[in-house]
């Protein structure tokens, strides 16, 4: 590729191949083809490149969200057993014979094909349902031939039954002409004459060794001889038919395998254009599920898209593996900014940092998740430009500011709305004065243009610079001083120091030399610097404050709601051992109802005048000895329910009048209702029709009461009213995403105990993925929780790995 073509992107790119590879985009690619299963694909991968279409990049990350969904339902969903079958359905296409071993290829893609197929075939989301559709697995093809041909490439005899036939003529022949020599072998005859008694093949005859000076006691014709020339192979007359028969039925064999691998041929040449594209098909899933894997490797994310902003929290530059340090990176007009000056030490990261939002922005671009943090927000660039690294070249005369500034003057005139330029080390190799000078003119105007800029520096003009212009700002990255290392970390909206006096001091230099040095500075550079470390100060004194009070609005906070949590479940308990209580009671209640609906039966099967009243002087006895066990029952229940419960139900309301047939009435000491049926004048008492046995009680023990409304008892009215209003402002989901883990499981129990009482049956909880120790730990504590029956995770529908429902 020419140099100029070099910095050019390809038709419908976001970026040019230099940019590409100062930014590492290439190694990103190589990572996602390591990743397919066949070469088609492997092929897709490589030629993966950012585009520049909003539409088509919601497309690509569309494709990576479902093979994604794929994965977490079918983790091990794979095309693997496919191959490359281009070259054998172009070689089928001409005419061309197809070997065994090329049409075990094809059974196995098609076997492939139809093990990926049947994944698919519940699928209702559009991509993967489109490669549904245009996969062909040719099932009769695929029987066909693993029919014919084994797995070590040999045509079966089952493949026809003409090879069937020859092959038994050939085993027949063969085995002739192996017992005819061996016969000789053993014979006294050619005793001395035969070299090592064993029959062996030359030029495709049987033969058997001789040795060379007894060739004259055995008839036969030559084929070979050892080394030596000791050893004759000799295929003896007698066996010179039998061999012809053998070698002709080998012949027949031969023709038979061509012919049957003709016919496979040309069912493929018959089926290649549908081949072929269930081979794309296969191949362009196959790179969507890489890029989940590759997602999932990275712990990636799907950016949201923005207009003209760039949020990356946690950003990690994937190439780093475990090692990468992540940093916040903010630009846009959102923020107050379109342009980063990051200042600092060499080696602490400025580069990286620049890569890394270059890079990231290229992956989003390419339909790759990024690794960042959950609520990544990415414009999509028109176009990313960086001028990173050294691009001397000493056979174009360039020196190394001159091969930057050739890519500075190019992205200048390139840029403008919706691009991102990266300088690294702008205006350097060059008089600082003016290097500097022209690096402010040139950031102004890319800001003028409309581009976001981010560029890294070590002059302390740059660092005024951002910290006056509007649309500028600094960032810093963090040194440790005490230990001379890096800590990588990204610092945005503070100005960083190169750090050299303070790295020559801790290295040993002599501090009269270091004051020195101190003494040479300008006048100018030393305000500039006594400046911006004053700013920087006060930046940190300000960050400390902030973080301070957030701190502290924190522990209010948790205090608050441990507090208010504190109350809730306070008030739970009590109405939890009330409703025990009152259970208790009715308990009572019911045993006592129970011995009276006994003793009622009992009268009934009573006979005759004289028995009957027997049996009612009894009864009026037993019922005053239950009355008095029902009155003790009674006041157990008073006791059990509360003072303000039992005096509420003991307080006098007036006088009642007296019990008369068809009013309702009420027995004080059982407390059962029932319309009043009878009232006998001579004994006093009166019989109540009650839902379930008739009650006969002292008229004393009856106090008239109002019709009962048909309905639910009061009890049940209160109990359903409860849960009415638990359940009217109970969820049936909790949304923990961006908790503390701390706060989080706060959370959930209140949140458990809330549901319980409401009678939910079903909750879900929303955690996100994010690195999963928010999922982990809720889901630890659902585990452990007595009321929680049983865990699972989200469905598809139900926000997949995001979500856990558990069952109450």
């Amino acid at each position: 590729m020419s140099p100029a073509a070099d910095r050019e992107p390809a038709a419908g790119a976001a970026v040019d191949a230099a940019t590409a590879r100062a930014l590492e985009f290439p190694a990103v690619v190589e990572m996602l083809a390591a990743l397919t299963a066949f070469g088609p694909s492997r092929e897709l991968a490589a030629a993966s490149l950012p585009v520049a279409d909003a539409a088509h990049v919601g497309l690509l990350q569309d494709q990576t969200d479902e093979a994604a969904a794929l994965l977490r339902e079918q983790a091990q969903a794979t095309i693997g057993g496919a191959r490359d079958l281009r070259p054998h359905l172009e070689r089928a296409r001409r005419g061309g014979r197809l070997t065994a071993p090329e049409l075990l290829d094809v059974a196995a893609t098609l076997r492939a094909t139809g093990l990926f197929a049947a994944r698919l075939d519940d699928w209702r989301r559009p991509h993967l349902a489109e490669v549904r559709a245009q996969l062909d697995d040719a099932p009769a093809l695929r029987e066909r031939i693993e029919r014919s041909v084994d797995e070590t490439g040999e045509v079966l005899d089952g493949a026809s039954r003409e090879l069937a036939a020859i092959r038994r003529r050939l085993r027949t022949a063969q085995d002739r002409v192996r017992e005819r020599l061996n016969t000789m072998l053993r014979s006294t005859d050619l005793a001395g004459v035969i070299g090592e008694p064993v029959v062996t093949v030359r030029s495709g005859r049987y033969v058997i060794p001789i040795r060379a000076e007894a060739k004259g006691r055995l008839k036969g014709l030559v084929h070979d001889q050892s080394a030596s020339g000791a050893t004759l192979f000799i295929e003896p007359l007698a066996v010179v038919e039998l061999n012809n028969a053998w070698t002709q039925a080998a012949l027949e064999e031969q023709r038979e395998q061509e012919r049957i691998l003709d016919a496979l041929s040309g069912e493929v040449e018959r089926r290649a254009d549908a081949l072929l594209g269930s081979l794309v098909a296969l191949a362009r899933a196959d790179l969507w599920i890489a890029r989940a894997r590759l997602a999932s490797q990275l712990d990636g994310v799907r950016p949201e898209p923005t207009d003209d902003a760039v949020e990356l929290l946690s950003a990690r530059h994937p190439l780093l593996g475990a090692s990468a340090v992540p940093i916040d990176l903010r630009l846009g007009d959102r923020f107050g900014y379109r342009a980063l000056i990051v200042t600092g030490p060499n080696t602490g990261g400025k580069t990286v940092a620049l890569k890394t939002l270059g890079l990231l922005a290229l992956m989003h671009q390419a339909g790759l998740r990024v690794p960042a943090a959950e609520g990544a927000r990415l414009t999509i660039f028109r176009r990313v430009m960086a001028d990173i690294g050294d691009e001397q070249s000493i056979a174009q005369s360039l020196s190394t500011f001159s091969s930057h500034l050739r890519n500075v003057v190019r992205f200048v005139a390139a840029g403008g709305a919706s691009t991102l330029v990266l300088l690294d080390e702008v205006g350097a190799g060059t008089d600082p004065t003016e290097g500097s000078a022209l690096a402010m003119a040139v950031v102004n105007r890319l800001l003028d243009d409309g581009a976001m800029v981010a560029a890294t520096t070590h002059y302390a003009e740059l660092k005024t610079f951002a910290q006056e212009h509007p649309r500028v700002t600094n960032a810093a990255v963090e040194f440790d001083v005490q230990s001379l290392r890096p800590t990588y970390r990204l610092s945005i909206g503070l100005p960083g120091k190169s750090q050299a006096f303070a790295i020559a001091e801790r290295l040993g230099l002599e501090p009269t030399l270091l004051a020195d040095a101190r003494r040479r500075l300008s006048r100018e550079h030393a305000s500039i610097e006594e400046t911006l470390g004053a700013i920087q100060r006060a930046e940190i004194e300000r960050d400390a404050a902030l973080a301070r009070a957030r701190d502290e609005e924190l522990v209010a906070r948790r205090q608050r709601e441990l507090a208010e949590a504190g109350v809730e479940r306070a008030r739970r308990e009590a109405a939890r051992i009330l409703a025990e209580t009152r259970r208790a009671a009715d308990e009572l209640l019911d045993r006592a109802e129970r011995d009276v609906a006994e003793l009622q039966r009992e009268l009934g099967r009573q006979r005759g005048a004289h028995a009957r009243q027997s049996a009612q002087g009894a009864a009026a006895r037993a019922l005053d000895e239950l009355g008095l066990r029902a009155a003790a029952a009674r006041e157990s229940a008073r006791s059990a329910r509360g003072p303000h419960e039992a005096a509420a139900q003991t307080a006098p309301v007036g006088a009642s009048p007296q019990p008369r047939v068809g009013l309702w009435g009420r027995s004080r000491t059982l407390g059962t209702p029932g319309r009043i049926v009878e009232v006998s004048g001579r004994t006093g008492r009166v019989t109540l029709e009650t839902d379930g046995p008739r009650v006969v009680v002292p008229g004393s023990d009856v106090e008239v009461v109002d019709e009962p409304v048909s309905g639910p008892a009061p009890r049940d009215r209160e109990a359903d009213e409860m849960r009415r209003r638990a359940a009217a402002h109970v969820s049936p989901s909790l949304d923990l995403r961006g908790e503390r883990v701390e706060a989080a499981l706060e959370r959930l129990d209140a949140y458990l105990d809330e549901a319980l009482l409401a009678a939910l049956d079903e909750v879900r909880i929303i955690h996100g993925t994010g690195t999963g120790a928010l999922r982990r730990a809720l889901r630890e504590r659902l585990t452990e929780h007595p009321r929680v029956r049983a865990t699972r995770g989200g469905r598809r529908e139900e926000g997949g790995e995001g979500a856990t429902i558990a069952e109450l």
